[in-house]
């Protein structure tokens, strides 16, 4: 098993630095995608309501004898559930789902201020959660700066994470900026692009001088800059290959070539459109 890093995130509870992207994984093959993850090492699990795998996750974790403290679980609150009542609901369902008393990390998925500022009401409702227990860390995910500075203001509680769209050719520096500032954690979804950053030629260029593949240069690159990122693969040979980046490190040129691959153009949804 590789040893994955762990990150101490401001509330004090650790998360290791790469986890497992569920993500259109359907949840009749949540369960053996899961457990191939486990097996291969990864134990930071990433995965949303809106996923609707959640059972087969949940499933993974019992079978897997690996004790309950030992595996970090992420899920996520959907943007129809902001308001107090359906976000007490929806963080219920999921536990129920997950088979758990608790998860590890909760974020509200996205803004969507397109409603207003419910996500002010959700950020409350997380609050409260982590003072019951029900989960240990609470964070969001594709918030931008103007969402980030409103729950900070109205609330003084920082989040622990926010989880973005990030990869060699889109990297939000004032975002990332922003977060670093306040002491929260980056977490990396589509963190090789779609696969799309795998074919830029500074990438392969260094995939071939260390005789590695592009994946692992670019996880490698995340790690280095100080990113959790998420790569989701359904196949037990590539899960294992996106762990095994620990035996070559990028050279401050390497690192400075990919820091230059950014574009500014997203390949995900942009987090003022979703919830529209």
């Amino acid at each position: 098993m590789n040893a994955v890093p762990q990150i101490t995130l401001n509330d004090g509870y650790a998360i290791p630095q790469i986890g497992l992207g569920l993500w259109q994984v359907g949840d009749n093959e949540a369960e053996a995608v899961t457990l191939a993850g486990l097996e291969a090492g990864y134990r930071h699990l990433d995965d949303a309501f809106i996923y609707g795998n959640e059972a087969g996750v949940g499933r993974a974790i019992a079978a897997s004898g690996i004790p309950r403290e030992e595996i970090f679980v992420t899920t996520k609150l959907w943007f129809d559930s902001l308001t107090r009542t359906a976000a007490r609901a929806a963080i219920e369902a999921s536990l129920t789902k997950l088979g758990l008393d608790y998860v590890d990390l909760y974020l509200i998925h996205w803004p969507a201020p397109a409603r207003g500022f419910e996500y002010l009401d959700a950020w409350g409702s997380l609050i409260d959660f982590r003072s019951e227990g029900l989960t240990h860390s609470i964070g969001v995910s594709n918030f931008l700066p103007d969402h980030l500075d409103a729950i900070i203001d109205d609330t003084g509680i920082v989040p622990a994470v926010n989880q973005i769209e990030l990869h060699p050719t889109f990297q939000p520096h004032d975002l990332i900026s922003q977060c670093a500032d306040h002491g929260i954690a980056i977490e990396a979804w589509s963190p090789l692009g779609h696969s799309q950053d795998l074919a830029h030629p500074d990438v392969v260029a260094i995939a071939a001088e260390h005789g590695v593949t592009p994946a692992q240069v670019i996880l490698r690159w995340h790690l280095d800059r100080g990113f959790i990122p998420l790569p989701k693969s359904v196949n037990p040979d590539r899960q294992r290959q996106n762990l095994d980046v620990f035996g070559f490190t990028l050279t401050p040129a390497q690192r400075a070539a990919i820091d230059a691959a950014n574009t500014g153009v997203r390949i995900g949804s942009d987090p003022m459109e979703v919830g529209a």
